[in-house]
């Protein structure tokens, strides 16, 4: 559908949009007053389940604290379809907003989440597990593109399964193993900077599978809409 003549440009769309669900969610509080507190349960039943072996705990804290935001991402990142309806989409389709910018605005939103339930689990998982912070710098571009890749892929798994039943289960199996490349770059990027080794290999896989996961909405968003 083409926009309608003075429709803002598809940037400004993409961005009111993500506004729209960050002040649903901070109605809502689903991810920040739910998710993020089960996530950091989840962090602490992994000692209370290996013990006080402190050389263990720093040693798997920092794969533990990605596995965790992967699984509680995913989670947030399915959140917003259980908000918008039939009738949400289909003003939207009547403003002339395309399928595409519907898309982006939901992976912006699911980013901005996602970055802040890893503020909110790191200094748990610090609490905890005592992990051994060199070369932390290296750590904001990690959860950026941890949190840009689970979102972009968040939101076409959103759209994927859309108006399913089981949304709430098929969306993680079809996110988790696209999110492989994040999971294996993040963990590793700390570990090559710990070793005095460089890190840039692992952010280029992680920025290849963020790009790819653009790629894919870009070029899906369309068909998705038509299959509907």
């Amino acid at each position: 559908m083409t926009a309608p003549a003075g429709a803002p440009a598809p940037l400004r769309q993409c961005w009111e949009l993500a506004r729209k669900d960050l002040r649903a969610e901070l109605r809502a509080g689903e991810a920040l007053l739910v998710t993020a507190p089960f996530g950091a349960v989840a962090l602490l039943l992994v000692p209370l389940a290996v013990g006080t072996d402190t050389a263990l705990l720093r040693g798997v804290g920092p794969g533990l604290f990605w596995v965790v935001v992967l699984l509680f991402g995913v989670l947030v990142t399915l959140r917003a379809s259980a908000v918008d309806g039939p009738a949400q989409r289909e003003l939207l389709r009547l403003c002339g907003v395309a399928p595409e910018i519907r898309l982006a605005g939901r992976a912006l939103a699911n980013a901005v989440l996602l970055l802040a339930v890893q503020a909110l689990l790191a200094p748990v998982a610090v609490l905890l597990y005592d992990p051994d912070l060199s070369g932390w710098p290296w750590l904001a571009p990690v959860a950026l593109l941890v949190a840009a890749g689970l979102g972009v892929l968040g939101a076409l798994a959103d759209a994927l399964a859309q108006d399913l039943a089981g949304r709430t289960a098929l969306g993680p199996l079809l996110v988790a193993p696209l999110a492989v490349p994040l999971l294996l770059g993040a963990t590793q990027v700390l570990t090559a900077a710990r070793y005095d080794r460089e890190p840039w290999p692992w952010l280029v896989l992680m920025l290849t599978a963020d790009l790819l996961a653009a790629l894919a909405i870009a070029a899906c968003a369309v068909h998705l809409e038509e299959a509907r």
